[in-house]
């Protein structure tokens, strides 16, 4: 009897062993690992952090020019920072929505206070950020007697997160395949050198036009102030709304707090995230008072979205971001950095194609791929970060010195003469 149960219970492990695999071949190929495997990760491991520098398990020092993709702006281990997160650890990390939190009534008036924004609502993420601002509009016109007015026009290119409505908003193929039929409710127009193009896109049912006013993922593509003032005059010509997704290039990345201005003109609504926690989950959607009291009570929540612990560190970031001087300092930086990316594109014309952004938000349009590029980087201890359009993305933190730039510029240098020798020998004859 005992002989049968063992073999029972043998059965049932091979039965289960044979579901967790999705083939029959080689068991160590096809048992999935325990971290679901939606990242080609490079094979580094970040251990620590001091700075602007990162340092993997095995000791090797990287100057981080990739920011943890534009999040991690006033570098690692801010001293300010990790004293205001150990205060805070010490006295509360979450309540409720259910309560007044008074670290979101403090940031939300200093950020009103620098912006446009009347009111906002706090949030873990970007892509929560942005699904507050898609929400937002379709409600705003649905309590203006208006719910056909739904749709929102994007551009291509455009990144706004990986929920199901924000891979909608983009559109792009390598976002939305395998996930069924799309949200409806988002019109793509390409990114037009003159944005009058977009009105002809503007139906009955045009709720909002979203856009970044300077595309990440997209490739570093600033909207000029012109085009700025464009889109703003058709939104108000047509009665919609004008969505800024600011979640990359904003606080302080651009030069200013917001990069919407470097114009003369605000949005209706505007997604933040990434470096307003400096590293600590925490996204904002900001909006004007005609627009942000359409969200009444119940319409929207969140569970994490603006806790103590994020909001603590939220202000602690703005001050530091807000001081006198900082927002300079990352000017003259930028500065410094554009110039010398533009020497090395005259001096490795074979390897760098242009040198395009704003702020300490730049970007490198490279003739080879961006992969090769970034992998080079990090054998010379450097961290970069590719996007579309064939660009290597520079985004180091805010508070880079001098020495930075030039350590930068001088392993950039190193491995653009590298990738040049790599290159086929009819394209260095070209070049």
């Amino acid at each position: 009897m005992k002989n049968t149960n063992n073999q029972r219970i043998d059965q049932r492990i091979d039965q289960r062993i044979d579901m967790k695999n999705s083939r029959n071949d080689k068991q160590e190929e096809t048992i999935i690992p325990p971290v679901l495997p939606t990242y080609a990760r490079l094979n580094i491991a970040i251990d620590h952090g001091a700075g602007v520098y990162a340092y993997d398990q095995n000791g090797k020092e990287y100057l981080d020019f990739g920011c943890g993709i534009g999040v991690n702006s006033l570098g690692f281990c801010h001293p300010e920072l990790v004293e205001t997160i150990t205060e805070q650890a010490k006295k509360i990390w979450h309540t409720s929505n259910l309560y007044r939190i008074p670290g979101q009534e403090e940031l939300a008036k200093k950020l009103s206070e620098n912006s446009f924004a009347d009111t906002m609502f706090f949030t873990n993420s970007g892509a929560e950020a942005v699904e507050c601002a898609i929400k937002m509009a379709r409600k705003y016109h649905y309590e203006n007697n208006a719910p056909e007015r739904y749709r929102i026009i994007t551009f291509e290119g455009c990144f706004h997160g990986r929920t199901l409505a924000t891979i909608a908003a983009a559109g792009q193929d390598k976002l939305i395949k395998g996930f069924g039929p799309m949200l409806d409710g988002f019109d793509h127009v390409p990114f037009y050198r003159d944005m009058a193009k977009v009105e002809t896109a503007i139906t009955h049912e045009t709720a909002a036009i979203m856009i970044e006013p300077v595309l990440g993922e997209g490739g570093i593509k600033p909207v000029s102030s012109d085009n700025m003032q464009i889109l703003r005059e058709i939104c108000d010509r047509h009665g919609i709304l004008l969505i800024f997704d600011e979640v990359q290039c904003g606080m302080g990345r651009t030069e200013k707090l917001f990069a919407y201005q470097h114009s003369s003109i605000s949005p209706d609504i505007l997604c933040s995230a990434k470096a307003i926690g400096a590293g600590f989950p925490l996204g904002a959607c900001l909006a004007t008072e005609k627009v942000g009291r359409a969200m009444t009570t119940g319409s929207h929540g969140s569970t994490f979205g603006g806790n103590p612990m994020a909001m603590a560190i939220g202000n602690k970031v703005l001050d530091i971001i807000l001081a006198d001087g900082f927002l300079e300092h990352v000017e003259k930086m930028s500065y410094d950095l554009r110039k010398g990316l533009m020497n090395l594109r005259k001096k490795y014309p074979a390897i760098i194609e242009l040198v395009r952004g704003i702020g300490l938000m730049l970007g490198l349009r490279v003739t080879i791929e961006p992969s090769v590029f970034v992998a080079k980087a990090i054998q010379h201890g450097l961290l970069v970060v590719g996007a579309s359009d064939n660009i290597i993305r520079l985004l180091p933190p805010l508070i880079i010195e001098k020495e930075h730039v030039d350590e930068a510029l001088e392993k950039l240098s190193q491995i653009c003469r590298e990738l040049e020798q790599e290159l086929p020998e009819q394209q260095n004859d070209e070049a």
